[in-house]
């Protein structure tokens, strides 16, 4: 007697098809944006982004051939973004308006949403022109609704230092709501266009800053050396032989003095820590009260990222690729500096919580980074004064 036929399930006790979510790229992206934005580019792979999405490194491979294909759709995806929504306001709209679409776009992926500022040089050079354009659009157009309410000769410097507070976003974890975050950025950056570059910070006492060091070791020498050559290209494209070159050794000789590349990136990291402290320390003595306090906060750090910018930059791009154990130290000296930002300005505006000093604190230092590139970081006392204005604006003093 052959074997009764399993009964025929039900539709309704059927187990379903498994689907694939028609939004998956989509989702990959904003995974591999948070996972590149965290560990950096070349620390980043894409077990850990296939892992966040929920399927295996095969199948990413499905929709990007490879990782750099996955890195450069994370860094244009925030500006399309950006420059989609800004599309969507009518021509002639108000500044609010304008800067609110930007926000909206910017706090929504907000954790994906850094990989454009620091990573993208990273980018071949089709790839990084490419972004330009389409940066260049987004600037231009809020730099168009910013001269329509307040028109100035700046040259698109309060519409990139504006795009800069609310960049800001991106760039640190300090939980916050999203609405909050966006009524705070967006109040940042309409005070940001409304201030005037030109009329500076008059009566600021003058920045001292710690003398630029001198190598007088062939330690400190190599480590001057591989600032520039880090700033330039970034560090994982930076190799021993370049470093060695660069100061008259071999390569193998650079091990007599740091153990491993990664060695002298920390030690850069901790030279920009130590001068940023020691130029608080000097521009906080004897301040007549909190307001003048986060005035000389604000030119302090202006000057530092003028006077330091490769290194500066190197510091700021390259933390997130240390090793937990050399990084440990560097964001007890990067959260400390931030406490006294807080402190100061919430004695100033005690209507601030903290988290929410927190979050403007960063947006002055997006102010200071955007409106620094705009400036190509040429240096000058105007253009300090300039940007410090900026950074004072966004705060809200």
């Amino acid at each position: 007697m052959a074997p009764a036929s399993p009964p025929a399930r039900s539709a309704a006790t059927a187990p379903a098809a498994a689907t694939r979510p028609r939004n998956r790229k989509q989702l990959i992206v904003e995974a591999a944006g948070r996972v590149f934005s965290e560990r950096g580019y070349h620390k980043a792979s894409m077990e850990e982004v296939a892992a966040g999405v929920g399927i295996t490194a095969t199948a990413l491979y499905r929709h990007f051939p490879n990782k750099y294909a996955l890195f450069a759709a994370c860094a244009h995806v925030m500006v399309d973004g950006l420059v989609a929504a800004l599309d969507e306001v009518p021509s002639g709209a108000s500044l609010t308006d304008v800067l609110t679409a930007v926000t909206r776009v910017t706090v929504a992926h907000r954790a994906s949403g850094g990989v454009y500022r620091w990573e993208a040089r990273y980018l071949d050079r089709e790839d990084r022109r490419r972004l330009a354009v389409k940066f260049g659009r987004l600037v231009e157009r809020v730099d168009e609704a910013v001269q329509h309410e307040r028109p100035l000769p700046d040259e698109r410097l309060r519409a990139m230092a504006a795009l800069g507070a609310i960049g800001s976003i991106t760039m640190h974890r300090t939980s916050i709501a999203g609405r909050r975050a966006e009524e705070l950025l967006l109040a940042s950056a309409l005070r940001v266009a409304a201030t005037d570059p030109a009329a500076g910070r008059p009566g600021t006492r003058p920045v001292e800053l710690p003398a630029r060091p001198v190598p007088r070791t062939r330690r400190a020498e190599i480590l001057a050396a591989s600032v520039p050559l880090f700033a330039r290209d970034g560090f994982a494209n930076v190799t021993n032989g370049q470093i060695a070159q660069a100061v008259g050794l071999t390569p193998s000789a650079l091990y007599r003095h740091y153990p491993g590349k990664i060695d002298i990136l920390a030690a850069a990291c901790l030279q920009a820590a130590g001068l940023l402290a020691q130029g608080v320390e000097r521009s906080l003595h004897e301040v007549a009260g909190p307001h003048d306090a986060v005035v000389m906060l604000a030119a302090t750090y202006v000057a530092y990222s003028f006077e330091y910018t490769e290194l500066n930059s190197v510091a700021e791009a390259e933390l997130a690729g240390l090793p937990a154990d050399l990084r440990r130290p560097l964001l007890l000296a990067q959260r400390e500096h931030i406490a006294v930002w807080e402190q100061q300005l919430r004695l100033v505006r005690p209507e601030l919580d903290p988290r929410q000093a927190r979050v403007l604190v960063h947006a002055g230092f997006g102010v200071v980074v955007e409106a620094g590139r705009r400036l190509r970081w040429r240096d000058s006392p105007g253009r300090r004064a300039a940007v410090t204005a900026l950074v004072v604006g966004a705060l809200g003093l």
